[in-house]
């Protein structure tokens, strides 16, 4: 405990919220194991898929270093080989989009849907299941099927992996590529998390490297309060909007930064929110209803914040038992 806003704030950062270091060391070296682990199944077994192991690719906050704590889940993406498969955004089977792979293709022919040579990504899914369920260090850990994404559950970290199977395009018309994963229905759909990832590193140095910290402590607070905002997909690109406004800046007192945004947010969420991808179209699927009640709970502790900020220079120890209102009661108490 502290005197101290900025002492007690930087030491909460640390100890509550940001990501501790050695688990994040441990969990990349447990996800580059298990990359490996996938990538000597090809050799191994004929049926596997064929990798294209230079183009898998990490997503998710875990990648983009805004993961708050505790560590949960770990995104990636392995990339499978074509050989000559292709696809069409304009299927009559299905609303997104159609891989179509060659007879000459055994391996992906055979995880097609019936009589057909369209991939089944629920197939695919399944094939990873088979043969990530015979390593032996994860012989114990339970495998799920989530729509999209293969779960596996470990029971000696903290930590689960997303693994999501992959294409990735040859350049379109206007030089442009990315990635195709499953959509949870057989089918395929587009994806490109270079651009998401791209989008906050690029800002956040724009930013004297201040907009993760602010990301994470607004994340932390969105969940802790049941805020109700779920998709903190959605939350990191309204906080990516507000700092992309031009002559936009952030400091490196987190305070200060998370007031503005909240102000910016309970106005926010009443709108649609465009994915920066420009695939996925608008992220903000709440109710009207919803988004109302989000707002107003917002405000309440934007005008808390407020308070919390005024008190600094009039009230410390009054200051500090808001900001424990507004982040819940592992905020530092006055001593």
């Amino acid at each position: 405990m502290t005197k101290n806003i900025n002492t007690a704030f930087s030491n909460f950062m640390r100890e509550f919220v940001n990501l501790d270091s050695d688990r994040t060391s441990k969990a990349r070296s447990s996800r580059n194991w298990l990359i490996e682990q996938i990538n000597s199944i090809e050799c191994k077994k004929e049926d596997f898929p064929k990798l294209y192991k230079d183009k898998n690719i990490f997503f998710g906050s875990f990648a983009r270093n805004t993961k708050i704590r505790e560590l949960d889940d770990i995104d990636l993406m392995i990339c499978l080989s074509a050989n000559g498969t292709t696809y069409n955004e304009y299927s009559i089977y299905t609303n997104n989009i159609e891989l179509n792979v060659p007879d000459s293709y055994d391996t992906l022919k055979g995880l097609c849907h019936d009589n057909s040579n369209r991939l089944n990504s629920t197939k695919v899914i399944n094939r990873f299941k088979k043969y990530i369920d015979s390593i032996p260090q994860y012989s114990n850990a339970e495998l799920h099927k989530n729509m999209e994404a293969l779960t596996l559950k470990l029971s000696s970290y903290e930590w689960n992996f997303d693994i999501v199977p992959c294409f990735l395009t040859t350049e379109d018309s206007q030089g442009k590529t990315f990635y195709i994963i499953p959509d949870g229905k057989g089918y395929w759909k587009k994806t490109d998390p270079r651009i998401d990832r791209n989008n906050v590193t690029t800002l956040n140095q724009s930013l004297d490297g201040n907009l993760l910290n602010v990301i994470r402590l607004v994340k932390y607070w969105n969940r802790e309060n049941l805020i109700g905002i779920d998709s903190s997909y959605l939350l990191e690109t309204m906080i990516i909007n507000f700092y992309s406004q031009s002559n936009s800046s952030c400091t490196t007192f987190v305070d200060i930064e998370f007031v503005k945004v909240l102000n910016y947010l309970k106005s926010a969420i009443l709108y649609d929110v465009q994915d920066l991808k420009g695939i996925q179209g608008n992220l903000n699927n709440y109710t009207f209803t919803q988004k109302v009640n989000i707002s107003s709970s917002i405000e309440n502790y934007y005008n808390l914040s407020v308070i919390a900020r005024e008190y600094e220079s009039t009230d410390i120890e009054e200051c500090f038992k808001k900001w424990k209102e507004v982040l819940g009661g592992n905020f530092p108490g006055y001593e």
